[in-house]
């Protein structure tokens, strides 16, 4: 049981510890809400100045000084830049970003703006009214339009109407048709006669009446076909205007309205970017330092940060020829100035050069600790590995009455190999990326002799990974293989077209899966969901068939499960072994459909620059078909085959390996 006192004491203790708990805590929010916010300004100011293409710098100086301002860390800024930001800030009429009202992206959300589909409804209501007005009512046409228009439509004049039966416009009664030329027989009495002359008459009567029928129409479709140009002219004519004079204002209100508010929006930026530039160039000039070290006559360093608020000193002892020490107080009082005091207690202690003979003048080395252990305020960061190797491989074989026998020949191959691989600091996240390119030509001696192809390769790759659980990543990828030049079944001259060319095949591959990667040589990735796919670019002098592509098509994509393996070893400091195999099963055709590329290169290091390669490639694919012939030389078909390439080359070869370096302070 505690006593009265003891339970006062224990009390008094707690709210102590209670009190410094919670202004610690309090330190630490605010210096959290300062970095915060410090954080949500730069990221303002790059949106401004860097990332957001609607705005634009109105003066290109301070523009560049603002982003020198902003990059302070990676580039350390220079007084001149905080004197020009400084009278900028004191400008009341500078305005550090502009943007002109098109720009406007939230306009819809503008009071007063009109927007476009409200325009469309308008036009069409102004339709509506001007059809209804010229279309459906009565509307008076002028007169000068239908002066004359017996004339204008073409009608027959009188005693013209049997042209109309004559073009086959109509055509006269049976009763009516009456010969050019009268028989005599016909013409017996005068009732004969009379009957004739009755029918020409009647005759007469109805071509006069087809005549007026036929003016009558045309003479109305005329006049229809004028007033129906008169109506449509007329709407067509005042729709445009109504259009015009509404577009016009229209487009006149939005300006308006859009710049009284991109104005306002202006000002409110250019008053957020003065108070962010002046809170950051207030903080960069507190944290602008140079680091100075001191160096005395045994190599022993001890740095001074130069700034403006650093009360610590540094502690440096001088040394002489003879290890004579006197040691130095050295203290930052500005960004250019340091200050120098001598310890206090210093002594002068001088060793004759008789006894520095058997003296030990390391006893008066001592370590200095305390106020030199500054800690670091920067840390380097290397998210970027950049490199790769090329090499260069030259064969040459010459004979001339050489009775062994053989032939000449001329051997070339070139290899280039990059990266450019990323990763997070923490490892987690990992970008990698990677293209090769091989090419290798062979002419054999002899008369009519040609230069052959034996190696074509273009290939790129790129892998991004999450990282999963221990050392598995969520991966994908991209895979991309063609060769840069045609391929021929040689000799050429029985064979002159190609049998592949660029882009034809060319093949990828989009995969996604897990990434096993303990180390930088072995990955073991796992893709059920991967889709590979065949293309041919000129189906016309390229056979896709032999790809395992249909006829009447292009390209042929597969869905499939695909597995890749890397591994590399480093047999002795010179000797390199790298395997890299590929299989990929098709989910459509998964007991029927095999392929895999499996590659092996040993690489042996002669000198620093010099290199032998010794390479073997497999490759088998079930849709890439060979003609099969008999012992007859018959064709039997077409089967798939293993497909074997071997080379070993000696040349020139030279490296890269960078880490692309940046600075990022501490928390």
């Amino acid at each position: 049981m505690f006593s009265g006192k003891s339970k006062l004491f224990v009390l008094l203790v707690t709210l102590f510890f209670n009190f410094i708990f919670q202004a610690h805590a309090q330190r630490e929010n605010s210096e959290q809400e300062s970095t915060r916010a410090l954080e949500l300004g730069v990221r303002l100011l790059e949106r401004y100045f860097e990332k957001d293409n609607s705005w634009h710098v109105s003066h290109p100086e301070t523009g560049e000084k603002v982003r020198e301002l902003i990059h302070f860390i990676q580039k350390e800024p220079l007084d001149s830049v905080l004197n020009s930001i400084d009278r900028s800030l004191n400008d009341s009429a500078f305005t550090f970003v502009f943007r002109l009202p098109e720009h406007v992206s939230d306009s819809l959300q503008v009071p007063g703006y009109f927007p476009a589909n409200e325009v469309q409804r308008k036009l069409m209501l102004a339709d509506a009214r001007l059809r209804k007005k010229y279309f459906d009512e009565e509307l008076a046409v002028p007169v000068s339009l239908i002066a004359g228009i017996e004339e204008k439509a073409g009608t027959i004049p009188p005693n013209q109407g049997m042209r109309l039966f004559e073009k086959g416009i109509y055509e006269l009664p049976d009763s009516l048709q009456l010969p050019d030329v009268i028989p005599d027989s016909l013409m017996q009495s005068p009732a004969d006669f009379r009957r004739f002359l009755r029918l020409d008459s009647m005759k007469q009567i109805v071509i006069e009446q087809k005549r007026l029928a036929y003016n009558d129409s045309i003479v109305n479709a005329y006049r229809d076909s004028i007033v129906e140009d008169y109506r449509l002219r007329n709407y067509e004519e005042e729709f445009a205007r109504h259009k015009q004079h509404l577009v016009d204002s229209v487009n006149f209100n939005n300006y308006q309205i859009l710049k009284k508010y991109n104005d306002l929006v202006v000002a409110a930026v250019n008053d957020s970017i003065a108070l962010v530039v002046a809170e950051l160039a207030e903080y960069a000039d507190f944290m602008d330092t140079t680091r100075v070290t001191l160096t005395n006559l045994l190599n022993e360093e001890s740095s001074v940060l130069l700034r403006n608020d650093n009360p610590y000193f540094s502690r440096i002892w001088l040394k002489n020829e003879q290890n004579d020490s006197l040691r130095l107080m050295v203290k930052s009082v500005d960004k250019r100035t340091m200050q120098l005091l001598i310890d206090d207690g210093v002594t002068f202690s001088r060793f004759r050069p008789r006894e520095s003979k058997e003296f030990d003048f390391s006893t008066l080395n001592q370590s200095v600790t305390g106020l030199s252990n500054v800690q670091q305020k920067y840390q380097v960061l290397t998210p970027w590995r950049i490199g790769g190797d090329g090499s260069v491989g030259f064969t040459q074989t010459y004979l001339q009455n050489w009775k062994k026998g053989g032939q000449s020949a001329l051997a070339l191959q070139i290899i280039l190999k990059g990266y450019a691989n990323w990763s997070r600091h923490d490892g987690k996240v990992k970008w990698e990326n990677s293209g090769e390119i091989r090419n290798g030509y062979i002419r054999p001696g002899g008369e009519g002799a040609e230069t052959q192809k034996n190696d074509d390769k273009f290939e790129i790759t790129s892998r991004f990974g999450v990282s999963a659980f221990k050392k598995w990543f969520y991966s994908t990828e991209f895979n991309f293989e063609t060769q840069l030049f045609n391929g021929y079944k040689y000799p050429t001259a029985s064979n002159p077209d190609p049998i592949s060319a660029f882009m034809a095949p060319a093949r990828t591959f989009f995969k996604l899966g897990l990434d096993y990667k303990p180390n930088n040589n072995f990955s073991l990735f796992l893709s059920p969901l991967t889709a590979k796919n065949v293309f041919v670019r000129d189906t016309v002098k390229i056979d896709q068939t032999k790809f395992g592509i249909d006829a009447n098509r292009r390209s042929d994509w597969e869905p499939g499960l695909n597995t890749d393996i890397f591994w590399r070893k480093n047999i002795t400091p010179e000797i390199t072994y790298e395997t890299k195999y590929k299989m990929f099963i098709n989910y459509r055709q998964p007991f029927g459909n095999l392929d895999f590329n499996w590659e092996n290169l040993l690489v042996m290091q002669l000198t620093n620059h010099i290199n032998m390669r010794m390479m073997v490639h497999f490759i088998y694919d079930e849709k890439v078909l060979f003609p099969v012939e008999d012992a007859n030389g018959q064709p039997l078909g077409e089967k798939p085959k293993l497909q074997i390439k071997e080379f070993i080359t000696v040349g020139f070869s030279y490296k890269i390996n960078k880490q692309v370096t940046r600075t990022q302070r501490k928390n």
